[in-house]
């Protein structure tokens, strides 16, 4: 165990027997073989089921895959059972999880895939040009593809050279001899791409015990007489497990708390996220503000039953107060926002509809989490007086994969980790975020980084010089918006966002596209992005 770890945790991770991830799992299937684990769409899995095919890929990966403890396994997949299955299955080998959005451009997975060095990925089956496409460029070896439908209509032959079927893997794993747990609470679990404190996309190396600290911390929240019931509770969860708070809560504390968690395949699909809320009798629902506001103005949101609903929880973007009063209007249940991040596995501070509440303050931090707000010499600011928010406990990760330099940037000799956000905290512990030190962009959840969007845009032949700010935006929470001064007219605004479009995501394209004769600068000249974005804020009002 962690010489870092100690008290409650520690307490909890020698009760529970814990030394992997998988542990969760293991307990879970002993505890309540029958309950159905996850829904996905018509498919159904019970945790003795998940526990089966999970032993089953582990199986695969080691005797056939030819993969060893430590090595890395790429998941570029949209929500799906296949998800739990890989995740419980490669933990329990002892592989480490590289969680990569399927909406990745070949520019964006490249980096990630050779920096992680990855040996092996599992893919939806369509994404598989893309792979090809990077794979020269990369660790790479095997690839293993699946599709949406495939526990319901098995394939098992793969068409494509070099490429196996994930239940062809599955069937192999079964034939296989068993295997032990790999144990060891500081091995690697995880890396999960995040910017950090700059535009430079890192693996925030989060262990198998920074990831079950977390867990045992939100379960403590939640262990209160009447609070959750393991076996009635029902989860509906839209938000995409490749993202760092879907992941930890909607699967691994899920599993944890042996919850039954409905997946969506696809968050922005509101008739999707409707029709699981009609045909589930669901108690606990997660999301964003821009969903929240989404479902409400859908034309058959007064048609659910939100009779079982005992609280929402809004994670990973600010949740305006206005769409919290209005939500709790309609469904008589309240949100309780949640903060986090990357690089603490990810839960910080949240609530239930049990705990003390504060309007405008996300809730109180988790047990055995400690917060403090400083100045920018390092010393603590008065209670309600913003400042730089630093925490320590025991979900703050190992640091970041093959950087110590940028790792000694955010964590202190004394295990305080720097968030770049701007605080306040009063004297009860409720915390309130007010602004980033950073210049990150908070779009529908995701991190969006300037120098990102700023890159792709000096790549066009006609751009002289840019800025990316974001921007309020009801629905996304922050839009992007970008400055450009152009060296030339053989170019427009439509012209750039096509140039854009050929390598960001969706999420990280601007929404906005200003073109200026001259950008504002120092004496020095040195681009002013706050004189921009504050100018742009202002703007949108």
């Amino acid at each position: 165990m962690s010489a870092s770890v100690q008290g409650y945790v520690a307490a909890e991770l020698a009760r529970g027997g814990y030394q992997n991830v998988h542990d969760l799992l293991t307990l879970a299937c002993a505890k309540h073989p029958q309950r159905t684990a996850f829904s996905c769409g018509d498919d159904h899995l019970t945790y003795a089921e998940l526990g089966s095919l999970a032993d089953a890929f582990a199986r695969y990966l080691r005797h056939h895959a030819g993969l060893q403890p430590g090595d890395r396994l790429a998941l570029q997949l949209p929500n799906s059972l296949q998800y739990p299955i890989a995740v419980f299955g490669a933990l329990k080998a002892g592989l480490v999880i590289v969680n990569t959005n399927p909406q990745y451009t070949a520019a964006e997975a490249r980096h990630q895939f050779r920096d992680s060095g990855a040996r092996a990925i599992l893919v939806l089956d369509r994404l598989l040009p893309l792979v090809r496409a990077v794979q020269a460029d990369t660790a790479l070896e095997r690839i293993i593809l699946t599709n949406v439908e495939d526990l319901q209509a098995p394939v098992y032959d793969s068409q494509e050279p070099g490429t196996e079927r994930f239940m062809q893997a599955l069937r192999l794993g079964e034939q296989s001899p068993a295997l032990d747990c790999v144990a060891g609470l500081d091995r690697l679990a995880l890396l999960q791409y995040t910017g950090g404190t700059t535009g430079v996309s890192k693996g925030a190396m989060l262990s198998h015990c920074n990831l079950l600290a977390n867990v045992l911390q939100t379960i403590e929240l939640f262990d209160k007489p009447g609070l959750l019931e393991p076996e009635k509770d029902v989860r509906i969860a839209p938000l995409p497990l490749y993202h760092i708070m879907a992941f930890a809560t909607n699967c691994l504390s899920s599993v944890g708390m042996g919850l039954h968690t409905v997946f969506i395949r696809d968050g922005r699909n509101l008739d999707e996220t409707i029709g699981a809320m009609q045909r589930y009798p669901f108690s606990l629902l997660s999301g964003i503000n821009t969903l929240f506001v989404g479902l409400m103005n859908h034309p058959e949101f007064r048609s659910i039953d939100f009779s079982n609903l005992k609280w929402a929880t809004s994670g990973g973007a600010p949740l305006n107060s206005e769409v919290g009063r209005r939500w709790q209007a309609l469904t008589g249940a309240p949100i309780r926002e949640g903060f986090g991040l990357t690089e603490a596995s990810p839960v910080v501070a949240t609530g239930t509809q049990l705990s003390p509440y504060r309007e405008g303050y996300i809730g109180q931090a988790l047990i055995e989490t400690e917060l403090r707000t400083v100045d920018d010499e390092g010393n603590d600011v008065a209670p309600e007086m913003p400042g730089e928010l630093w925490l320590r406990g025991p979900q703050v990760m190992q640091g970041y994969w093959q950087r110590p330099d940028e790792t000694a940037k955010v964590l202190t000799p004394e295990g305080w980790l720097k968030t770049g956000d701007i605080a306040l905290l009063d004297a009860a512990g409720f915390v309130k975020i007010v602004d980033r030190k950073k210049d990150m962009i908070l779009v529908s959840g995701f991190n969006v980084f300037p120098n990102e969007i700023e890159d792709v845009l000096m790549q066009h032949p006609s751009v002289r010089e840019c800025v990316a700010v974001g921007v309020p935006d009801a629905r996304k929470g922050e839009a992007v918006k970008v400055f450009v001064s152009l060296k030339d007219d053989a170019a427009d605004e439509q012209a750039l966002l096509e140039h854009c479009r050929q390598y960001l995501t969706g999420y990280k394209m601007p929404s906005y596209l200003e073109l200026r004769d001259e950008l504002p600068k120092t004496a020095v000249g040195k681009l002013l992005r706050r004189q921009l974005r504050d100018e742009a804020r202002g703007s949108a009002g």
